[in-house]
């Protein structure tokens, strides 16, 4: 706690070096993605689409490891580009000729798709569809008037369309189903509980711990959609998921108890051999070797019942995936969607302003670097601004190298293919880790990307180049300036947030009975997620100014309110008595979290705290309301 307080740069060079890591999969998805983006740029050349750089952005932003996923997304993209690109055939005619009104046009469309972007499911796409409209509308002033319908349309549309096409041929041929993810996710979580269980290493676990529910909720709904598994197969796997999340929180409530020593070792044998059964589809661990003795504690006993549950044909648990509604609850009501939407528009139309006030068409990057730089908070936005800028840097540095070193020799779209493929190995890397770096290596491959790929061949202009990556950088000037001078939102806000529904999550847990507990994996999950989210984000607060960072005090008060959740969550899930009166500590830690609210809730959490001889859910329960009230 103290180290990732006092010494924040030292733990960030820590979390890089280990997001840089290989890990199962991520050489996979590597080179699909460069090669993807290979056959992008080569169709773009040979078809005379502009912009191709763009189309292949889309792939490394856009590309999953869950094929279905990209097959969904991609079809999704298509209609929405389609509706909105052919249905600004009359507004472009009535626009021609009116600057002023395009330019408010641009400004109201970019605002409501980033709004949309913030306060929906509807995500990065909202962006991207923004950026369409947007890159449509400035065409108007570089196509003529009885064109612009005609092949303005039809660039914007093949430009985002053409992409998506090759992505859903490529990923129906070489793309991995959400079946063998979620086999791989159910092998994984039980090796994870055997290392906790035996050797009382929680890195991993936690790690899982955090990823939540919401990837396997969302796998197993690809599934059944796409039919890429049986249905039988598909409904086991829905089960083990839940039921193996489940299990890892229970060996992490069990990994410190000392009396169940012998039992730990035979339940982690037991579970690795459930896993290399699980990923090699073998027969499962014979359920008669996993009966329950009548002392087992909560936790032990849900181990037991998950390994023997593996057999039966629902995984061992019904799987009931949270329900996740299109629009945010506060969607209307947090100004910070509004306000994101806002900032972010203001520092396109600034982009826009500028390059067309100069004349000086090549650093028309600032725009399309301000749809895709920002985030809710300054450290965040920062945060990702660093990565954009060290990308871009690295990325027009291959670009350059390549031009003087490479190009000269090349004298095909297939040799191009070659360099294209070879540089994005690189970039698609890092753009498969963690939320931490993956931006800067979608950054390295679109700086990369916009220095060689201009024209329809291989190009030698050093001067595109050098625009190109000048318009990265203004771009990312404009959105930092937006975001810290204009109702700058440090991350500590987004954290206390995140805190506050972790504890809501957990007063829900902690006011159920003892036996329904352990079955609430989506509580559970909200819980862990939510606490992780708030963790990544406070470790954001470094990126910001100076005078919006909080104090190191603050920063320890945090992270110890998120160690004590983190450490708090297994005992509540798999305690055998009521928890009413923690469930009371948790809904004020929760309230206290509110800054309107912080300051009348503090003296009954002093209060609370002076009583003795609590047991222990109890006096962690109190003491995570005192850190919540500061």
């Amino acid at each position: 706690m103290a180290t990732a307080a006092d010494a924040p740069w030292r733990m960030i060079a820590r979390q890089v070096w280990s997001d840089l890591q290989p890990f199962e999969g991520r050489f996979g998805l590597t080179w699909r993605v460069a090669l993807l983006c290979a056959i992008t740029a080569a169709v773009a050349m040979m078809h005379r689409i502009p912009e191709s750089a763009i189309s292949c952005y889309l792939i490394i932003f856009l590309m999953r490891p869950n094929g279905a996923e990209c097959v969904g997304q991609a079809i999704g993209l298509i209609i929405l580009a389609t509706l909105v690109v052919f249905g600004m055939a009359p507004l472009i005619q009535s626009l021609a000729e009116t600057p002023l009104l395009r330019l408010a046009v641009i400004a109201g469309a970019t605002f409501i798709f980033l709004f949309l972007s913030s306060a929906s499911q509807l995500g990065e796409i909202g962006a991207i569809i923004g950026l369409v409209i947007a890159f449509i509308l400035t065409m108007v002033d570089l196509v003529p008037v009885g064109e612009i319908v005609t092949r303005g349309l039809l660039y914007a549309w093949a430009m985002a369309c053409m992409p998506m096409a090759l992505m859903i041929g490529f990923c129906l041929v070489l793309g991995t189903g959400p079946h063998t993810l979620l086999r791989q996710t159910v092998a994984e979580r039980l090796n994870a509980a055997a290392d906790l269980l035996a050797t009382g290493d929680r890195g991993k676990a936690m790690a899982l711990l955090a990823e939540g529910q919401a990837e396997v909720d969302k796998r197993v709904l690809m599934t059944r959609i796409f039919y890429t598994a049986p249905k039988a197969e598909a409904q086991w796997l829905a089960g083990a998921a839940s039921a193996t999340y489940r299990m890892l929180l229970a060996a992490a409530a069990l990994a410190d108890d000392d009396s169940k020593s012998a039992a730990r070792q035979s339940l982690a044998a037991a579970s690795r051999a459930a896993a290399r059964a699980v990923r090699h589809r073998g027969t499962l661990v014979q359920q008669e070797l996993l009966a329950a003795d009548a002392d087992d504690a909560p936790a032990l006993a849900v181990i037991r019942r998950t390994l023997a549950g593996l057999g039966a044909p629902d995984g061992g648990m019904t799987a009931v995936p949270a329900k996740v509604p299109f629009l945010a609850p506060d969607a209307f009501t947090n100004p910070d969607h509004q306000r994101y939407a806002l900032k972010t528009t203001a520092a396109a139309v600034l982009a826009y302003l500028t390059y067309s006030l100069l004349n000086w068409e090549g650093i028309a990057t600032a725009m399309v670097t301000c749809y895709v730089a920002a985030l809710g908070t300054t450290g965040e936005t920062a945060h990702k601004l660093t990565l954009r800028i060290v990308g871009c840097l690295i990325g027009a540095l291959i670009g350059i190298l390549s031009i003087l070193f490479v190009m000269p020799h090349l004298t095909s779209v297939g040799g191009l293919m070659a360099l294209v493929f070879v540089a994005i190995l690189p970039a698609a890397w890092v753009s498969t880790g963690s939320e931490r770096i993956s931006y800067g290596g979608v950054q390295i491959g679109l700086a990369f990307l916009l220095t060689i790929l201009n024209g329809f061949g291989p190009s030698l202009d050093m001067g595109s180049a050098r625009d190109r990556i000048i318009g990265i950088l203004l771009g990312n000037t404009l959105v930092f300036i937006m975001f810290t001078n204009f109702w700058p939102k440090s991350a500590v806000v987004q954290v206390r947030r995140q805190l506050a529904g972790a504890l809501v999550a957990l007063a829900r847990l902690a006011a159920m009975t003892p036996a329904a507990r352990p079955d609430a994996v989506n509580d559970i999950a909200n819980a862990a997620t939510s606490t992780a989210a708030a963790k990544m984000a406070l470790d954001m607060t470094p990126f910001e100014p100076r005078s919006q960072s909080p104090a190191p005090a603050e920063l320890r008060r945090l992270y110890g309110l998120i160690d004590e959740i983190v450490a708090l969550l297994p005992a509540v899930a798999f305690s055998n008595r009521a928890l009413d009166e923690e469930a009371g500590q948790f809904r004020a830690a929760s309230a206290a979290l509110e800054p309107e609210r912080a300051a009348t809730l503090t003296p009954i959490a002093a209060a609370a705290m002076t009583e003795s001889g609590a047991p222990d859910t109890l006096a962690r329960a109190r003491r995570i309301t005192q850190l919540a009230a500061g």
